[in-house]
């Protein structure tokens, strides 16, 4: 956001109540469309979803900015708001069956939408190897992004199991005895998980490794790459079906529609001794942070966004559909003029039929409020010849280097803010402890990496300890709070955090950052 922009909003807050009838004076950012014991807007246009972008209210009442808007925040408050999610967790080096790929993983989120639509998950596999972090931005609600962080990494843990040991899982549920745990989750105290579905979850993960043990080609497990492309869809079919079939309750079957309506993009990465296997359906990003011989970060993305900027994708989706479409499939930058990813889990409202969309709808109670949750009856035009959306990941697979230190995940709202090459290098400055208390000046800031250390060089006398010791609550800071010449401004900062929930989803989008720091030595020629 430009200085020019900030300085506006403060403007225009401090002028007026906040009823808009014309937001033609604001630059907004562009809107997008939207352990077992555990369980055993949005990036859809406001115009479709029936959101007024013209009004602005908090709980029925509108706003007065002078009387609510507080953008003086101080340090100690601002702190309070970034740090309220964060998570840190130290890896031990040894895990029993030898050395963890892992040294420790910091995590943060900061929420945009009321409720948050961003979720994460982190998890080591006790059955097989290797760990698995998830990145999961949601839209038209949370839904659905809440589901497939609970399950998706049950599903991939599930498929690299060997045949022996999910034998093992069903005679356990068979005589009703406790299973073994599959995972190690690492839950941080606000995340919660969809208790009143739990029940159905089990049960179609139990029918997985039920069809896994009848494999004849299951044997020892599959590996993570397959494990992973196997996982995004098999989980995706389940979403679908469970929305479809009649459930043991009403509220299971509406949370059920709601998850299968709703949708997420997805971003998972399995982190283990053969190397660092990506798994991505999106616009989450994973991104490497590398050290190069002369001390300089460079950054080596192991994802690629799936929307209209890649046009690979653009004509991998309009080769999936008629000559006749091919104008019609993806219109300005959104599919069908609408979502803005191009590969999502949920969204049936994209692949299903409408008869079959107007079937499932019909079968609710009749009492039933779709408004209430976030349905909304609606085709999208040019719907000729669904489906339009599918889930299959784009899979990447990166063998560790010695000089590979570790690997950001993040939903969309980080990116939007940074470049993959700024996201690396305030990550590598936090790991060695060298943070600019000057501005970099306009000219500066177009060096190449290996001219900006050198500056660093220079300017180490003159640094400063990190405000943060999470380094993700470390990207968010300077993702919000950093000016045009790349100082960080408290003042910004302040703004964009006393945004109220409403006006907020206008300038920022909801962000997730996890960074997983590798242990290099695994990569080195003893390790081999």
């Amino acid at each position: 956001m430009s200085g020019r922009l900030c300085a506006r909003i403060v403007q225009r807050a401090s002028s007026y109540t906040l009823t808009l009838s014309s937001t033609a004076q604001f630059q907004p950012r562009a809107a997008n469309i939207c352990h077992f014991s555990s369980w055993m807007n949005s990036r859809v246009r406001s115009d479709i979803s029936g959101e007024d972008s013209g009004s602005w209210s908090l709980s029925g009442r509108h706003l007065s900015t002078r009387q609510d808007l507080d953008f003086q925040l101080n340090q100690v408050q601002i702190n309070s708001i970034l740090r309220s999610n964060e998570q840190t967790v130290s890896v031990p080096e040894f895990d029993g069956r030898g050395l963890s790929a892992v040294r420790k993983f910091e995590s943060n989120q900061l929420p945009a939408n009321t409720p948050n639509e961003d979720r994460r998950s982190s998890a080591t596999c006790l059955q097989s190897k290797g760990m698995l972090f998830g990145v999961f931005d949601g839209h038209g609600g949370w839904a659905c992004a809440q589901a497939v962080s609970e399950r998706l990494l049950y599903y991939a843990a599930v498929a690299m199991m060997s045949k022996q040991s999910l034998e093992e899982l069903e005679n356990c549920m068979e005589n009703e005895r406790p299973l073994p745990p599959i995972l190690q989750w690492y839950k941080h105290h606000a995340d919660f998980n969809y208790r009143e579905s739990a029940s159905l979850y089990i049960d179609h993960l139990r029918v997985f490794w039920q069809e896994l043990i009848e494999s004849e080609e299951h044997g020892e497990g599959m590996s993570p790459l397959e494990a992973l492309d196997y996982s995004f869809k098999r989980l995706d079919a389940d979403i679908s079906l469970e929305a479809q079939v009649p459930l043991s309750n009403d509220l299971m079957k509406s949370t059920a529609i709601q998850v299968a309506f709703a949708g997420s993009t997805a971003c998972v990465a399995h982190v283990g001794t053969d190397g660092i296997h990506v798994a991505n359906s999106g616009d989450c990003r994973a991104v490497l942070g590398v050290l190069e011989e002369d001390g300089s970060w460079s950054a080596l993305p192991l994802t690629r966004d799936h929307n209209s900027q890649n046009q690979a994708e653009m004509e991998r989706i309009r080769s999936l559909h008629p000559p006749s479409e091919r104008d019609t499939v993806v219109t300005e930058d959104r599919l069908l003029g609408v979502l803005m990813p191009l590969r999502a889990f949920g969204d049936i409202r994209f692949k299903w039929s409408h008869e079959l969309q107007q079937s499932v709808l019909a079968s609710l109670e009749s009492g039933v409020d779709l408004d209430s949750l976030n349905l909304y009856q609606y085709t999208p035009p040019n719907y000729l010849t669904p489906p339009y959306l599918d889930v299959a990941p784009e899979i990447t697979h990166h063998k560790l280097r010695p000089q590979d230190r570790f690997l950001i995940l993040g939903s969309d709202g980080l990116w939007d803010e940074l470049g993959n090459e700024e996201a690396v290098r305030l990550v590598g400055e936090h790991l060695s402890g060298i943070h600019l208390q000057a501005p970099v000046s306009p000219s500066e800031k177009q060096m190449k990496l290996g001219e900006m250390h050198e500056l660093l060089q220079q300017r180490q006398a003159r640094a400063s300890p990190a405000l943060d010791t999470n380094a993700a609550t470390h990207l968010i800071r300077h993702a919000l709070g950093t000016g045009e010449y790349g100082e960080l401004c408290q003042e910004r900062l302040a703004l964009m955090l006393s945004l109220p929930e409403d006006l907020a989803r206008m300038y920022r989008d909801d962000i997730t950052a996890t960074v997983v720091y590798l242990n290099s030595d695994l990569a080195r020629p003893q390790h081999s």
